[in-house]
């Protein structure tokens, strides 16, 4: 019965969380491949399983009592189409009179059948949070991270808003993650980076994070939530030099393999292919595009499929390498003018522009997208002005913490230091609060960062 009961639990959350619980959950005749669309223009929720700030905990635990005391749904006969929605008056007036009906009995005979492939399906749409609190149920629960069929559900999940891994100037050493849905800070420990050098976040695909020490001789990969951990073999080429980075996922993100690319100024490079465990020099770099690279090594590659593309100067442009077949391709793009501290981003297969706009002693930051015709960029969107009087007659520094579709950026002078989001989708600037160690006062200047989509079953 306790599991059982955790499941009531659960479903109650499920069910406040997105509204009335999907038709076809309660039938399990029908595919539950089916739970998707349901959540098409849904975001869900995600959050960190290893708080350590009790303010987001009680948060937590105050949202799963409230799961608990919902109203739990009823099994409906197959014949009979789900209940009519009553008018709002009809809910007021029910409210009012106190003809709102009481919480359900749980039976026990119903629940019992409930189908085992549909726990996995229920529990792959939750906060990620809740999911770890529930793995304490059973043993069965307890190795969803670790179950083939969990990590295909979750995959039909559509991705949430990413999360931003940063490193602060004052803790070098411990990451601070960001939730732009919770809008909340977390600080995980992960036991297993080193702590006598710096790691950097360099890129991130399918939940996992790349970091490279600051010196450019090592390389780790690690799934922050879960703290999957491995260090990567030594490069066969010896480059201490700046390099760039950039990763992506091979075929599938079901497969659970990943690619690793890095490239130096002189054009040289490696692959790193998690399946085969080493570096790979596929060839050199093509002779039409112009050595050395200028590389933007302040800020990461866009990723789209299998390609990276790197921001390089001197000619201004692009770079591209296609992980599958191993092309390098070079875009020349003149950069809009009086431009400084930019960045290329993506969303949703197109590549974006942003960077700091100055002219005389006005700063704006602008938003523009490569138009694949002409190869030009033309400019979209820009900061609201009454946020960009702020910077009028300040040096102000940008730098991009991420990079997919949602971007934070880290605007900062003398006199300032603002972290905000730009939704690209929607076009909305948000100001992100400060970033404030466990325990501690004072706010923790942002770095360094990259944006990953959380994923509980992606392993290192």
């Amino acid at each position: 019965m306790e599991g059982l009961a955790m499941l009531r639990q659960l479903i109650g959350q499920f069910q406040e969380l997105y509204g009335s619980p999907p038709y076809h959950l309660l039938h399990h005749h029908q595919p539950h491949t089916q739970l998707v669309q349901h959540h098409h223009h849904q975001h869900p929720r995600w959050c960190f399983l290893n708080l350590d700030d009790s303010t987001a905990e009680d948060g937590y635990y105050s949202l799963i009592m409230r799961a608990g005391k919902s109203e739990s749904f009823k099994m409906l006969d197959p014949y009979k189409p789900p209940p009519a929605k009553k008018p709002r008056k009809e809910r007021s007036r029910g409210k009012l009179t106190g003809t709102t009906s009481s919480t359900e009995i749980m039976e026990q005979q119903i629940w019992k059948e409930f189908p085992e492939d549909l726990f996995e399906a229920v529990i792959a749409r939750l906060p990620i949070a809740t999911f770890f609190r529930f793995r304490s149920v059973c043993r069965k629960w307890n190795s969803l991270l670790t179950s083939h069929s969990f990590s295909q559900q979750c995959a039909r999940v559509p991705q949430s808003q990413p999360w931003f891994y940063t490193i602060t100037h004052e803790n070098v050493n411990t990451g601070a993650m960001y939730d732009p849905s919770s809008k909340k800070w977390h600080h995980p420990t992960i036991p297993s980076l080193p702590t006598k050098i710096i790691v950097l976040p360099v890129a991130s695909a399918g939940g996992l994070v790349c970091f490279l020490d600051i010196g450019h001789r090592n390389f780790y990969v690690c799934n922050p939530l879960t703290q999957s951990f491995k260090e990567l073999p030594a490069r066969s080429v010896k480059v201490w030099s700046r390099v760039a980075v950039g990763m992506t996922l091979n075929g599938n993100s079901t497969s659970g393999s990943y690619k690793i690319l890095w490239v130096g100024c002189d054009g040289e490079y490696e692959v790193y292919d998690s399946g085969k465990n080493s570096w790979t020099r596929p060839g050199s770099m093509p002779f039409n595009i112009k050595l050395p690279l200028s590389l933007n090594f302040r800020s990461q590659a866009v990723s789209i499929d299998d390609t990276l593309y790197f921001m390089r100067s001197d000619p201004e442009g692009i770079v591209s390498y296609d992980m599958a077949t191993g092309v390098w391709k070079q875009f020349i793009i003149p950069a809009p003018l009086h431009l400084t501290d930019h960045t290329l981003a993506e969303c949703e297969g197109r590549i974006m522009l942003v960077g700091l706009l100055t002219k005389n002693a006005a700063t704006c930051v602008c938003i523009w997208e490569l138009q694949k015709m002409t190869l030009l960029w033309k400019e979209v969107d820009r900061m609201p002005n009454i946020w960009c009087l702020d910077f009028y007659g300040k040096h102000v520094r940008m730098t991009c913490l991420g990079n997919k579709g949602l971007l934070m950026l880290s605007l900062r002078s003398r006199q300032m230091n603002r972290l905000v989001t730009y939704n690209v989708l929607n076009g909305e600037w948000l100001k992100v609060p400060g970033c404030v160690l466990p325990r501690g006062r004072k706010r923790q200047w942002i770095a360094c960062g990259t944006a990953f989509h959380p994923c509980p079953t992606a392993s290192a």
